[in-house]
């Protein structure tokens, strides 16, 4: 596969499709279909999860429920879903010589994360190891069906290093060529990267630029040399995803499944953001959320984006 270099992607601020939150048909997308927006708006839209104080999601709140701050500033609430909307999502599974002994147990449970998601997300595949490849055939961007899906993930063959750095930067690149409003990364691995191109700095800023909301699982043994759960959790913390540590083989399908789950009860909360009074791009957002009769709820969404201006015409 051909190597990219690191390129500034469409921010979380960006052109957003008029038909946001609706859900397209059942069918697998060709690379060459054209996909027009006539609407463009500057929007943050946040991918938000809120969890109960024992752990467990807790869906069905309201607009008024939520609270949003950037910069210490309040905002209005300009799009709100509280819906199991379809999203768009990325699975990359390492396939480095390591992974050979976890390869049974990875691929059943991102299995049953596919079959455990909404009918209509867009899905694909990448598999990494010293390149990214496309688990999906030649021209087929996305899918929706299940027994696409298990080709792609079985296509991988494990051999060599880890490039993870790039594979999350082919994600994201990929991610933004989806239709729906949502976008989702989720990241298997179990070793530090040691074969990129893009370095650890390039793909954070990439993550930072980004609009989707990152998962990772981390596959680590108690004596393992070249773990690096670090970058694992800066990813997921960055995008206001979750960074998982499963104690053994045995407990990575429990992980995929509780990540089917939470994507399928985040909110989508949207704002045009004031203008600024701090001439730094970095925006610094937090999410408050009250609910009568339901305390010690906890906000797990990104805290910070990257706004770039836009130019004079």
């Amino acid at each position: 596969m051909r190597r990219r270099s690191a390129i500034p992607m469409l921010g979380i601020l960006g052109v957003v499709p008029f038909l946001f939150g609706l859900s397209g048909s059942r069918t697998a997308v060709k690379a060459d279909q054209e996909f027009t927006i006539h609407n463009e708006v500057r929007l943050v839209l946040l991918d938000v999860s809120v969890q109960s104080h024992d752990g467990n999601f807790v869906p069905g709140l309201l607009k008024k429920n939520f609270t949003i701050l950037e910069n210490g500033r309040p905002q209005t609430i300009s799009v709100f879903d509280n819906q199991d909307a379809p999203v768009t999502i990325g699975i990359l599974v390492d396939e480095s010589a390591s992974m050979t002994p976890k390869r049974t147990q990875v691929l059943a449970a991102a299995e049953d994360l596919i079959q455990e998601s909404n009918p209509a997300d867009e899905v694909f595949i990448l598999n990494f190891n010293d390149s990214v490849e496309r688990g999906l055939p030649e021209g087929i961007l996305f899918s929706d069906q299940i027994p696409q899906l298990r080709d792609a993930l079985d296509r991988g063959v494990p051999r060599g290093q880890t490039a993870l750095y790039d594979a999350v930067a082919d994600g994201l690149m990929q991610l933004e060529q989806g239709k729906r409003g949502r976008k989702t990364l989720i990241v298997i691995s179990d070793g530090r990267d040691n074969a990129s191109h893009h370095t650890r700095a390039q793909t954070v800023d990439l993550v930072e630029r980004s609009s989707a909301t990152v998962f990772t699982v981390g596959l680590f043994d108690a004596e393992q040399y070249d773990a690096d759960p670090g970058t694992l959790r800066q990813f997921a913390k960055i995008s206001g995803g979750e960074a998982s540590f499963p104690m053994s083989l045995a407990d990575v399908s429990g992980v995929c499944h509780r990540i089917a789950k939470e994507i399928r009860t985040r909110y989508t909360i949207g704002y045009v953001p004031l203008e600024s009074r701090n001439s730094s791009p970095l925006r610094h957002i937090q999410v408050k959320v009250s609910s009568p009769g339901q305390s010690g709820l906890t906000v797990l969404t990104r805290s910070s984006y990257l706004y770039d201006e836009p130019k004079a015409k």
